[in-house]
């Protein structure tokens, strides 16, 4: 698996989903010749029927984009003066019903929930915070701190303060500005500098200085950054990676590690992370609820090619081995094939 991290060269020029959010690579488009009213009708008559039609909600929520959904939700509502997300919470339980409401609910307001759900509560839950702002453009971390000042009434950044700290929470905290160099084109000195002064900061020294890591990790574009890494491997004969691995531990060297992966590839690092919630002792729902949902309309095409790269295997067919019944069919509806 290492491989396909390790290969620095085929960085360069591929596109990335951290800079570019287009729908271009996703599997779920929006419907031609779409009808709210329709949907509202088939919804309807699947929730309120004798037992609730678990493949009509199936086939009509994965077959619209999440803007379609919205004018679903308000339609149902000027109908029925009830809430779809109610109903559906009322009428599904379990993974399947988190799933459809997921699928029901705005995509900056559902990253803002993940990260209430990351925050609140008997500690703070590190794993989703990492993928969340590790993998997220700076178009998705504005609509997130806009969707949290909107539910909260407070400003994102300023609560993130209370729950994270240490280099962690300054790394995190970095990432949640959503202020990442957008600019395209390669400065080769700085690279090579921002290269030296990263192998000095680690391997070179004694003690890290994790500061240098993340400035230069949080800040620098994309390409700017993938050709860091080639200078890095060059200078130091080691992956950036490998050596955050060696000279760091606990969640910060969890969040570099997940950042540095985003930068070659975010479909790598996502489908990577659903391998190992598949693989791992009983399947961990909530992860691949999020990465399915979140992803669909984004770049599932591509995580599912490194999926197949990484694992021998396509992503279809670890859904369909690894989770059953309702839940199954729509996580499969997401997907969007077998490779």
């Amino acid at each position: 698996m290492a491989s396909v991290w390790n290969d620095l060269d085929l960085l360069l020029d591929s596109p990335s989903s951290l800079t570019v959010t287009s729908t271009a690579r996703g599997t779920i488009k929006d419907k031609a010749g779409f009808k709210a009213a329709e949907d509202v009708l088939g919804l309807q008559k699947a929730i309120e029927g004798l037992g609730t039609t678990e493949k009509t909600l199936v086939d009509i929520l994965t077959g619209r984009s999440n803007a379609q959904r919205q004018l679903i939700c308000k339609a149902y509502l000027e109908k029925t003066s009830r809430n779809l997300v109610d109903d559906l919470k009322g009428d599904t339980h379990g993974d399947f019903e988190d799933l459809l409401v997921a699928l029901v609910t705005p995509p900056a307001v559902y990253d803002f929930q993940e990260v209430m759900k990351a925050t609140k509560g008997a500690g703070t839950t590190e794993d989703i915070l990492t993928e969340i702002f590790a993998s997220r453009s700076n178009q998705q971390m504005k609509a997130l701190s806009d969707a949290y000042l909107a539910e909260t009434g407070r400003s994102m950044i300023h609560d993130l303060k209370t729950e994270v700290s240490g280099d962690y929470g300054k790394t995190i905290l970095i990432l949640a500005e959503g202020k990442r160099d957008e600019s395209k084109t390669v400065d080769p000195a700085k690279a090579k500098a921002d290269a030296k002064a990263l192998y000095e900061a680690g391997e070179n020294k004694w003690g890290t200085d994790e500061s240098k890591f993340v400035d230069i990790l949080c800040t620098r574009s994309v390409p700017q950054l993938r050709q860091t890494l080639v200078e890095y491997k060059a200078l130091s004969k080691k992956t950036l990676q490998e050596s955050i691995e060696g000279e760091m531990s606990g969640n910060l060297e969890d969040l570099l590690v997940a950042v540095v992966k985003c930068v070659k590839s975010v479909p790598a690092y996502l489908g990577e992370r659903l391998y190992k919630t598949m693989k791992g002792v009983g399947t961990t729902e909530s992860v691949l609820t999020r990465i399915m949902v979140t992803r669909s309309e984004i770049d599932m095409l591509d995580i599912r090619a490194e999926y197949k790269k990484l694992f021998g295997c396509s992503l279809y067919s670890a859904l369909k081995s690894d989770t059953g019944g309702d839940y199954c069919d729509a996580l499969l509806k997401l997907c969007g094939g077998d490779d």
